[in-house]
């Protein structure tokens, strides 16, 4: 079954028919993850002041060939069709060198970013702390004193922002019963069993427990980490998140639509991977994370010593012990961003089921990538589309 069959009857047939049973699975999702809002509630994030729309300036990209999934050899083109990609759009110097959608997607659909959105909120840390809103020094309790008792009661706002929290939480998106499944129930993404009881996200959040490793020591990438940063947000600002976002990050940045994030049962909002935009909005904020903070219109909208931080401090140590080791060796997270290739100051951020922004700052590139693959995180997917867009930056370099 293909995208253009699902939910196209009145009322679709049960085999064609999205729900929250079966929306992150394979082929319900090239559906539901542009149709996010028809699923679950939302908060908008207005776009309150548009920029103008991208020049283009195509490069032929197409052929440029790299090593792909299993080791295979492939093009670009082919590793769209062949690889769940929905959409594709890909900046030089500002101007759209290429495009490509797929399975529904255009231009102006919001899909949704899933962990992209951590490194949305860590720009907008930024943000917050130059206008002295936030310091990343302050503990989370000076915010949120709910979270006292728990692993989050003596962790400072930067050890969220570089996932450094030494908290007992496993990130297995598989596990039918872990700690994963349980905290979407509590976002609400997931229908619990009849007789599981239920909280709601800020709730469980306070019942977070240490693992016994000190905080700041070790990179362990936890999603609940970035929605109690959220939480710190909307205490600093005495806004929600949605609104924050749409104040002094989504409308500085020219955004030319609205995006929208999901929120729980009692209106919290998943910072963590809940935000969903279009393709080209992302490419914006993605352009302006490689203009060190600069947008379109020439604007200051992120600090430029902000992202100066995000590429230059070095937390290898922590991230050789950590989560992903093994998948980007030698590299660094910091503010909820990627830094995958130190020597070449290449910055990405991820998110699961296919999502990139890659910044490669000596090519003048950035590229987004969405999608819906069937298998959350597939090593072998990530590291194929990162030497894709390895390939496409040497060939533009040459």
């Amino acid at each position: 079954m293909i995208a253009k069959d699902l939910m196209n009857d009145y009322p679709p047939t049960p085999d064609r028919q999205v729900t929250l049973a079966n929306w992150r699975q394979s082929p319900f999702n090239s559906w539901s993850y542009r149709n996010v809002r028809r699923l679950l509630p939302t908060a908008n994030i207005a776009a309150t002041h548009p920029g103008k729309p991208f020049e283009a300036s195509l490069e032929s990209i197409e052929d440029i060939e790299f090593v792909g999934i299993g080791g295979q050899p492939t093009t670009l083109a082919k590793a769209l069709r062949d690889t769940h990609t929905d959409a594709l759009v890909m900046l030089r110097r500002g101007r759209i060198a290429a495009e490509w959608y797929a399975n529904g997607m255009d231009a102006r659909t919001p899909h949704i970013v899933f962990s992209v959105s951590k490194s949305i909120c860590g720009s907008l840390g930024g943000i917050l702390t130059d206008r002295n809103l936030l310091d990343p020094d302050d503990l989370i309790t000076d915010y949120v004193p709910e979270l006292e008792r728990s692993v989050y009661g003596n962790a400072t706002v930067r050890h969220l922002l570089d996932m450094t929290v030494g908290i007992k939480f496993v990130e297995d998106y598989d596990d039918p019963d872990g700690d994963v499944i349980r905290y979407r129930y509590a976002m609400g993404w997931d229908i619990p069993p009849p007789g599981r009881e239920v909280t709601d996200v800020r709730r469980f959040l306070a019942t977070m427990r240490p693992d016994g490793k000190p905080h700041g020591d070790t990179f362990h990438y936890v999603s609940t980490n970035t929605d109690v940063l959220g939480w710190v947000y909307e205490r600093a600002c005495d806004q929600p998140l949605s609104d924050i976002l749409s104040e002094y990050l989504w409308g500085p940045l020219g955004a030319e639509h609205d995006g929208y994030v999901t929120v729980d049962s009692h209106g919290a909002m998943r910072a963590a991977g809940g935000i969903c935009v279009t393709p080209r909005d992302l490419a914006r904020f993605g352009e302006m994370m490689r203009r060190r903070g600069v947008g379109a219109d020439g604007r200051q909208v992120v600090p430029g010593w902000w992202i100066d931080d995000i590429n230059e401090h070095d937390t290898s140590a922590a991230w050789a012990r950590g989560d992903f080791a093994e998948l980007f060796p030698g590299a660094s997270y910091r503010s909820k961003w990627y830094q995958i290739d130190r020597t070449e100051g290449v910055l990405c951020a991820l998110g699961i089921h296919g999502q990139w922004i890659y910044i490669h700052p000596e090519a003048e590139l950035v590229i987004v990538r969405l999608a819906s693959e069937a298998i959350p995180l597939d090593p072998d997917h990530a590291l194929s589309w990162r030497r894709g867009f390895d390939a496409v930056a040497d060939a533009f370099l040459a």
